[in-house]
């Protein structure tokens, strides 16, 4: 499959992108949805052939979806250092998790704390938050650790600190959707193995942009979406487990995919199968994977390396030019502590909406949530969209 470096995306020849309109130059969602050169005609092939084989007047439908199933897990294992038979698919990371909690050994939870960051994607927390109040204390106590005021981010030390061997879970997020911070999974990773708790990681906001290794350091299990720096669709999610974890769990979603034997028919006697399959359930999902594996391939194809130091030399035009102007970072100053996004608070007397909507009048793409401007520079983005963003910026300051 082509590849296109980032320093060729700089120079603006990486036009006709599929970002939506125009050239993509000034397209900063990264932290949403991601484009890359040739995207749209990728898709466009994958799910036209997709069609094509389900349509067809045959028997061989289910063999070559499950083939394109495949396929997104093999990639998807060598993105990440997954062990074969440690990850699966899932509709988002909020299916994930449920699935994950729901198979873990009564004994585990009970009685003990699930211990989750304020600055985690919300979707998880309201899961989180749901089971708990459904549950109630015999079965686990949620513990959120809260940001300190007029901070953007919980600080790693602030986790540690509420981290005590009471804790049977820790759910970890890698980069946060709301700052972009970056916590030191190191660091926390080894306070959780000495406190005996199970670690797991949400890495949806970093997945394709940062490497990651499952295994270093070594967590129980992993979330993540195909969207944002990997470019896929939604409804492409992953669930990866450990394989000692693995062997512990029996999930409560579960069906006839489950099994070793798929067709095993016996209602009167079911077993797991004794892989990530068992986290399976009822008939797969196929067209959200064959929609996002052009994506995952052209970004396994890439020199990771280039794709990020592209992005740190736009971000740190984002950041200077910010300083420059006055306005607040949301985010880490220091790239180290930060994912691939630069946020910033909107200037004080600015109506963030008819921001957002000035600028995709002038062909930039990016977002707010509440009064924070998410701006994420990638494959796509070229110096001259920085210049842009940032221009128009200075003249609403």
């Amino acid at each position: 499959m082509p590849t296109t470096s980032p320093s060729t995306s700089a120079t603006g020849s990486g036009s006709g992108s599929g970002s939506g309109s125009g050239s993509g130059e000034a397209y900063f969602l990264y932290h949403s949805i991601g484009t890359y050169p040739g995207k749209q005609d990728q898709m466009n092939t994958a799910l036209q052939q997709f069609a094509a084989s389900w349509c067809a007047n045959d028997d061989g439908q289910w063999g070559r979806a499950l083939g394109l199933r495949q396929q997104f897990i093999d990639q998807w294992s060598s993105l990440i250092q997954a062990e074969p038979g440690t990850l699966t698919c899932t509709d988002n990371v909020t299916t994930a998790l449920f699935s994950l909690i729901g198979a873990l050994p009564p004994q585990l939870l009970k009685g003990r704390r699930i211990l989750v960051a304020a600055d985690c994607f919300p979707s998880l927390h309201f899961l989180l938050s749901g089971l708990a109040e459904r549950l109630g204390p015999d079965a686990f106590t949620l513990q959120t650790v809260p940001l300190r005021p007029n901070e953007n981010w919980v600080r790693d030390e602030d986790m540690i600190a509420q981290w005590g061997p009471d804790v049977a879970l820790a759910l970890l997020t890698w980069v946060t959707s709301t700052a972009s911070h970056r916590c030191d999974l190191q660091r926390l990773v080894a306070h959780g193995r000495d406190m005996g708790s199970l670690v797991g990681v949400d890495i949806t906001q970093a997945a394709g942009l940062l490497p990651f290794d499952v295994t270093s350091p070594a967590v129980d299990f992993t979330v993540s979406s195909s969207l944002k720096w990997l470019c896929g669709t939604s409804g492409a999610g992953i669930l990866q487990v450990a394989r000692p974890l693995l062997e512990q769990c029996a999930p409560q979603l579960r069906g006839w995919f489950s099994q070793e034997n798929i067709f095993s028919w016996d209602i009167a006697r079911f077993s797991y199968a004794p892989d990530i399959r068992r986290f399976d359930h009822g008939t797969p999902s196929i067209l959200a994977i064959a929609g996002s594996l052009p994506a995952l391939q052209w970004s396994l194809a890439q020199d990771n390396a280039a794709v990020l130091a592209h992005n740190r030399q736009l971000g740190s035009m984002l950041v200077d030019g910010a300083r420059d102007m006055g306005l607040r970072l949301v985010s880490p100053a220091d790239p180290a502590q930060r994912g691939g996004s630069v946020m910033l608070q909107v200037p004080a007397g600015t109506d963030p909406a008819q921001l957002v909507q000035t600028m995709r009048e002038q062909d930039i793409w990016a977002d707010c949530r509440g009064t924070t401007l998410r701006m994420s520079p990638g494959h796509v983005t070229t110096t001259t969209g920085v210049r842009r963003v940032l221009a128009l910026l200075a003249r609403r300051d």
